[in-house]
């Protein structure tokens, strides 16, 4: 995309400096550009427009997560998935196109490609090519967001066969045999994912089991799901090495002091997240990290460093585009509200973790709860024995569970596990009862449409126990 704001060896002040497109950075500066501030907006690479969310993480991700699912056991696997990559860039470049518009169209901002680093207080220098051009600020939002997070294993790096959660979304061929290392949130998305699309997939987890925060009954019935569907989950997995070749990838891992080898054309490295911000040099600037490189923020997300603020996943708090959007509106009520707003303000934020069906979560596990103390009613039910809900079956999929955790004493629910078809719909209205203080009574006793998902919270918290 071509970048036609590109202003270079020379300098500029701003009101508000953005580095980095994601979604808390993007969307305050369309905000503080509609209120007469200038405003320059900083990304290094053009394939980055919009942030990560919309190129390589939630958006993607979620359209080959769909187009799996949709799959035929007719359906030719290898044409199947490179016709599911290609609708999944015609989306991924629109949105690009949609979201340089959006902040191009006014004109006091200014769109700048090139690699930014602090060289003092509120001054960087965006280098693209051989041309350099220095922004100075009155405040800077650092945006960078975080890169999946190469392991130091022998032998682990990103290439040939050996690929991160962004590189395998464009494999090709589809991988007969693919391994996952790393049992966690986007490790086992992609391991449901791929084997929807036809591979058959190996997940190498070093906890005791997989899914650790979840309760037992919650982790069990997700892993008979995921066994279901071809995914075989190997727990106590200590990885000790990774190859790979022309002809196949190895894993070379270790279960009860046992060495194993797993084979495959390809390998995920599924492992967590680095924040980008080694290039920063964020020390010129008086900026603070922690000892992983994430920036130290307060509650309104300021750093250590006046007029310098950190949004979305470079923060280090949860890595999720709408906690990204929260960080948005706490930075935008520091520059231009009362400034109250703060992180202590986040109560009942959800997650989904997009497996087939997904499994969305807020708030205590019964496990948490009771040890927090509280004096708990459990409400818990096989979807595929929730009589009143026949959406699921309706839709060919009723597999899943309907948890949610209340406290006795004040009927207030302190948390839900839903994985079933639209949990990752149904978790938000009991986020929101979480937040208001609904009871669990008035979410049994409510009117829901019919036939829905939603209806499950009748009949499962009418049998608290």
């Amino acid at each position: 995309m071509a970048e036609n704001h590109d202003e270079t060896d020379q300098s500029e002040h701003v009101d508000l400096l953005v580095l980095g497109w994601g979604k808390g950075g993007k969307t305050l500066a369309g905000t503080a550009a509609r209120r007469g501030q200038r405003v320059a907006l900083v990304e290094q690479s053009d394939d980055r427009i919009g942030g990560t969310c919309i190129n390589v993480a939630c958006v993607p991700t979620k359209i080959l997560v769909h187009d799996a699912e949709q799959r035929r056991d007719a359906d030719d696997a290898d044409a199947y998935f490179s016709a599911a990559v290609e609708r999944r860039d015609t989306l991924t470049a629109a949105m690009r196109r949609k979201n340089f518009s959006m902040l191009d169209q006014l004109d006091s901002v200014l769109l700048v490609s090139g690699t930014a680093s602090f060289t003092g207080e509120r001054e960087v220098r965006v280098t693209g090519g051989s041309e350099t051009l220095t922004l100075t600020a009155d405040t800077v939002l650092i945006n960078t967001g975080t890169a999946p997070t190469v392991p130091s294993i022998e032998g682990a790096r990103v290439g040939g066969r050996i690929h991160d959660s962004e590189t395998l979304q464009h494999v090709s061929p589809l991988p007969r045999t693919l391994v996952v290392v790393g049992g966690g949130y986007v490790g086992l998305e992609f391991a449901s994912m791929f084997a929807h699309f036809g591979s058959l997939v190996t997940v190498l987890d070093r906890g005791e089991r997989a899914l650790k925060a979840e309760d037992d009954d919650v982790a069990q019935t997700a892993t008979e799901i995921l066994r279901g569907d071809g995914v075989t989950v190997v727990s106590r997995a200590s990885v000790v090495s990774i190859s790979d070749d022309d002809e196949t990838a190895r894993v070379t891992y270790e279960v009860a002091g046992e060495q194993l080898t797993a084979d495959a054309d390809a390998v995920l490295l599924a492992l967590g997240r680095t924040p980008v911000t080694a290039e920063l040099g964020l020390d010129h600037a008086g900026v603070r990290t922690d000892d992983n490189g994430f920036i130290v923020v307060d509650e309104h997300l300021r750093t250590s460093a006046d007029g310098v603020f950190a949004l979305g996943d470079v923060n280090g708090g949860p890595q999720f585009t709408y906690v990204s959007l929260d960080d948005c509106r706490i930075v935008s009520d520091q520059l231009f509200g009362d400034g109250e707003r703060s992180k202590a303000d986040r109560v009942a934020v959800p997650y989904t973790m997009f497996l087939t069906p997904p499994l969305a979560r807020v708030g205590l596990t019964e496990a948490q709860a009771r040890k927090r103390g509280h004096d708990v009613l459990v409400g818990a039910k096989q979807m595929a024995d929730v009589a009143a809900a026949p959406r699921a079956k309706i839709e060919g999929d009723p597999r899943g569970i309907v948890k949610v955790v209340v406290d006795r004493e004040t009927d207030f629910v302190l948390g839900a596990a839903l994985m079933h078809v639209h949990a990752q719909e149904v978790i938000n209205l009991v986020s929101l009862a979480m937040r208001h203080g609904i009871t669990a009574t008035v979410l049994r006793d409510s009117i829901y449409t019919h036939p829905s998902a939603t209806e499950a919270l009748n009949e499962v918290l009418a049998a608290l126990r």
